[in-house]
């Protein structure tokens, strides 16, 4: 079984100490969906939601989000992220988010891509729950790591998703 890294000798949580690993570029790619009712993806696509630009308002959460993960996450270390994007598209019976987290650093972003895509998927809903309270947030999960110690990494082709 392999060690957990934020569980010390008794048990204890603590923050995994990074100081002794190498600075290497790093990047994270987390997506996620939410479905809706058609009146709600039509209300979003026209721009017809009372609170406003709703899929701006979640690209700017997502953002937000990946740059507060630390804050949010008890034991991740506060990184200098260099770049998110957040790719937000209308897909099917819903929204299909994405999001990239790039940093040079002594630890992955993978948390902060994780958290960008669930903000983002959040703010949707907040700002359509008026058309639809019924939507649901699913499958948010890691696609791709890149950089550290353990390398590249990529999930599987599987058949959930879109």
């Amino acid at each position: 079984m392999t060690k957990l890294t934020h569980l010390d000798a008794h048990g204890a949580a603590h923050m995994v100490d990074v100081s002794g690993k190498a600075v290497t570029s790093r990047e994270a790619v987390a997506e996620g969906w939410i479905d809706m009712s058609a009146e709600a993806l039509s209300a979003i696509r026209d721009g017809a939601v009372k609170k406003g630009d709703v899929l701006a308002t979640a690209r700017i959460a997502g953002i937000m989000a990946a740059k507060k993960t630390s804050e949010l996450i008890p034991l991740c270390h506060p990184l200098p992220i260099t770049k998110v994007v957040i790719e937000l598209e209308l897909v099917g019976q819903g929204v299909r988010a994405q999001a990239t987290v790039r940093t040079n650093g002594q630890t992955g972003v993978e948390m902060e891509a994780l958290t960008a895509t669930s903000v983002a998927l959040l703010t949707i809903y907040d700002m359509a729950k008026a058309v639809d309270k019924a939507m649901t947030i699913r499958d948010i999960r890691l696609l791709t790591k890149t950089g550290g110690k353990s390398g590249d990494w990529q999930r599987p082709e599987d058949a959930t998703g879109a």
